[in-house]
């Protein structure tokens, strides 16, 4: 009879709880009444210190819905524990021979590793730890082996229509600056065209700028990306900020290798060859190397600012690093993320993914299986802190800068968007020390979006009790 009562001493203030929560819950979704209705919406939240029944509130939990980019939460989780967070990649050059009196006489090799960071800063280190070889010239070609991925750029399981903007850019195991172009436009004098830089200033891209200064004004500029042409239209004021468009690349071999050359020629390389595809031979010497950031790093790149490119690039290291040898794909990367999910006790009958980044209508899963990854990784401690602080914190930083500002530190959310599809799962944490994970998912209508942005930001603010 005792171990009956403290069994029940034990469930009373949880559910005591999930009382006081279903009321407030109750009474946000009704103030909504109007513009949202419940059945479009799936909500499950859990307490994670309790292993017997962490479920605290649910609402159509186990309705199949489109998660859009909080889908990331499931490949972040499985990159942290099947890759580890302080793994690191490797991005290298090589050749035949070391340079004999500064001349290479054949080709420069650079193999990439699949590191989704390798960004001018790393080009920067890797190119002047080749000229401690002494290297003056090179009399080949620069060759790009970009074979540890295989040579799909946009993989079909993403949404078929193709934009020019950098959430849509192109993959490979070769790549730079997150293969896309910084475009920067400065206003000068009334009249005349604004300003236009790229960075990486790249002789490949031909700058086409029709763009106006007004004495007067905001920005209504239009940048579009037409293969190596940049369109600059429309008209900015003279007193306006710099404005920063990000646009992506088409070919992530000819990208990396061009920047590659002009890095060289920076520091006096003289380099007159061709920019080509190839691999690395085993008689081959390497001659550089420069190592990635932790992968911990890569994953916070992804869930800050969701980045399309970043889930896929780390998806095809799941691939490759599981065959190495083998050409990754995204397909072998994703089969890896449904496994771990299976090992989360999550069975394959409930789920339907397909894309990494949740840029894929054909997605499809359910709030409470996605609550239950937030549990299952919270219990994980080798990857916890890092899994836990690559998401976006409320009031502060990512794509939640600037909202749940009123509870500002107390909200750590992935957040998901598509026409139609608003998602938010993450982890609320309470001043009694309980940390609670929920996952809000809406799939409705395209006009409703932001009513259901705001339904869930106060949903999760009042987890914050």
């Amino acid at each position: 009879m005792k171990f009956s009562l403290v069994v029940l001493a034990l469930f009373l203030p949880i559910q005591s709880y999930g009382q006081a929560l279903q009321k407030r819950f109750d009474k946000i979704l009704s103030s909504y009444g109007s513009s949202i209705k419940r059945e479009q919406v799936g909500l499950a939240v859990m307490e994670l210190e309790n292993h017997q029944k962490p479920l605290v509130y649910a609402l159509n939990e186990e309705r199949e819905m489109i998660p859009a980019s909080i889908t990331k939460i499931a490949t972040a989780a499985t990159v942290l524990q099947k890759l580890g967070a302080t793994t690191k990649l490797q991005t290298t050059l090589w050749a035949e021979s070391i340079p004999a009196s500064g001349v290479l006489k054949g080709d420069l090799v650079l193999k990439g590793g699949g590191d989704s960071g390798f960004v001018s800063e790393t080009m920067w280190f890797l190119v002047n730890e080749l000229m401690r070889t002494g290297i003056k010239k090179i009399e080949g070609n620069i060759v790009v082996d970009d074979s540890d991925f295989d040579a799909v750029r946009t993989d079909s399981s993403r949404d078929p229509e193709r934009v020019d903007r950098a959430y849509d850019a192109p993959v490979g195991a070769m790549s730079f600056n997150w293969n896309s172009i910084s475009i920067f436009i400065r206003p000068t004098e009334p009249g005349k065209p604004p300003q236009v830089y790229l960075d990486p200033i790249d002789n490949g891209y031909k700058i086409d700028n029709k763009a106006k200064t007004t004495p007067s004004g905001g920005n209504n500029l239009e940048v579009q990306r037409d293969g190596g042409r940049i369109f600059v239209r429309g008209s900015i004021g003279m007193n306006q900020s710099e404005v920063a468009v990000y646009k992506n690349i088409d070919d992530p071999v000819e990208w990396s290798g061009r920047n590659l050359a002009f890095f060289l020629q920076q520091r006096g390389v003289e380099f007159k060859g061709k920019i080509i595809s190839g691999k690395r031979t085993l008689s081959m010497k390497q001659l550089a190397k420069a190592e990635s950031k932790p992968l911990s790093q890569a994953v916070s790149d992804m869930m800050k600012f969701s980045n399309n490119y970043v889930a896929e690039m780390l998806t095809k290291n799941l691939a490759q690093q599981k065959n190495p040898g083998q050409a990754a794909t995204i397909e072998a990367g994703m089969q890896i993320i449904r496994e771990n999910l299976n090992e989360m006790g999550i069975k394959s009958d409930r789920f339907s993914l397909i894309n990494p980044s949740g840029l894929s209508r054909r997605n499809k899963t359910r709030a409470v299986d996605l609550a239950k990854v937030l549990v299952h990784s919270y219990r994980q401690f080798p990857t916890f802190a890092e899994y836990m602080t690559s998401f976006p914190l409320a009031g502060f930083d990512g794509t939640l800068k600037n909202r749940m500002k009123d509870k500002a530190g107390w909200v750590r959310g992935k957040t998901g968007l598509l026409t139609g599809v608003v998602g938010l799962a993450g982890y609320a944490g309470r001043k009694d020390g309980s940390v609670m994970a929920f996952a809000f998912i809406f799939n409705g209508r395209g006009e409703q979006g932001d009513s259901a942005r705001r339904l869930f930001d106060a949903l999760a603010m009042e987890l914050v009790q």
